[in-house]
């Protein structure tokens, strides 16, 4: 069965806080993230659970969070259980920092609607729909609590003091090195890392990622043997990323947008869904996905002796 929701009861527990898809408990200065099989879109939880993908979820941003480590630190100590992730609880900063290596997605979106301008960044005239940027682009969102982040330039962050210029500066340099080994390891397995976000929070006066790196819920993913006929000829890339669910929701009238139904979901919608988020972890990895069937008690028993062996 999917993991559509926990209630665990932790050793030292001091909070709990249930995100979108992640269930979220707080031991002093440490965070146990479960990563659950609900899924969002346009900032919504869809209204059926996927199964393994959570899993998946959960072991590609640990392989990614351990193959970067060497450019930032980050918050991840142990992985006790396929769908959990033990870490050290960070500040967080309250920005997303969104690097664009092509025109798709939001960015596609704004350029249609006749923007040349996103965030601070100039996207240049002329450029047909999922076609490179001369370089990658940053394009920032504030972090909201509830609701749709918020495009922000770099320039205004600093302005407001969300944080400060050498801070953003540094944030910058981390976010272009995570981008270009995020792009070196996807034209390993035959992707193109086409955008993501990255979260940053402090530790001890240092910054760290706090959040999933390069995952699918996160990032956008294109087959690079395909790319370059498919743009020729003005047609959709194949991608393995979450837009298809944006896609699908779109073509049934949602947008996430006030007054808008959210669509039924078949078995059929859940199983596809199911199936690119495990073909991915393969492409990804170069390794075979092992599903792990979810038994809640078990997941709990692992979390609980990994804290007692942590403290």
């Amino acid at each position: 069965m999917p993991i559509i929701e926990t209630k665990f009861s932790l050793p030292g527990q001091t909070g709990f806080y249930k995100g979108k898809v992640r269930d979220v408990y707080y031991v002093n200065d440490i965070m146990v993230a479960v990563a659950s099989d609900r899924i969002s879109a346009f900032d919504h939880i869809l209204p059926r659970a996927i199964p393994y993908k959570g899993q998946v979820l959960n072991q590609i941003a640990g392989y990614f969070l351990d193959a970067t480590r060497d450019i930032v630190p980050n918050w991840k100590l142990a992985m006790p259980h396929p769908n959990v992730t033990v870490g050290v609880l960070c500040e967080p900063i309250r920005i997303e920092m969104v690097i664009r290596g092509y025109l798709a997605g939001h960015a596609i979106r704004e350029y249609r609607a006749g923007k040349r301008v996103l965030c601070g960044e100039v996207m240049p005239e002329g450029m047909r729909d999922n076609e490179a940027f001369p370089q990658p682009i940053i394009t920032p969102a504030t972090k909201a609590d509830t609701g749709h982040d918020v495009d922000i330039s770099g320039e205004d962050i600093v302005k407001q003091g969300i944080v400060d210029r050498d801070t953003y500066t540094e944030l910058v340099r981390i976010t272009k090195a995570l981008f270009q080994r995020g792009t070196e390891m996807a034209a390993k397995q035959g992707l193109i890392l086409v955008d993501t976000k990255y979260e940053f929070g402090w530790y001890r006066d240092e910054i760290y990622i706090i959040d999933e790196v390069h995952t699918p819920d996160s990032s956008r993913y294109w087959y690079k043997s395909s790319y370059q006929d498919n743009l020729d000829e003005g047609l959709p890339q194949e991608h393995l990323s979450k837009e298809f669910v944006r896609e699908w929701l779109i073509s049934k009238g949602f947008q996430g947008l006030a007054g808008q139904q959210m669509p039924a979901m078949d078995d059929d919608i859940v199983k596809s869904i199911s199936d690119r988020y495990i073909h991915l972890y393969e492409v990804m990895t170069g390794k075979p996905f092992e599903r792990k069937e979810t038994n809640l008690s078990e997941i709990e028993a692992a979390v609980s002796e990994k804290l007692v062996a942590l403290d």
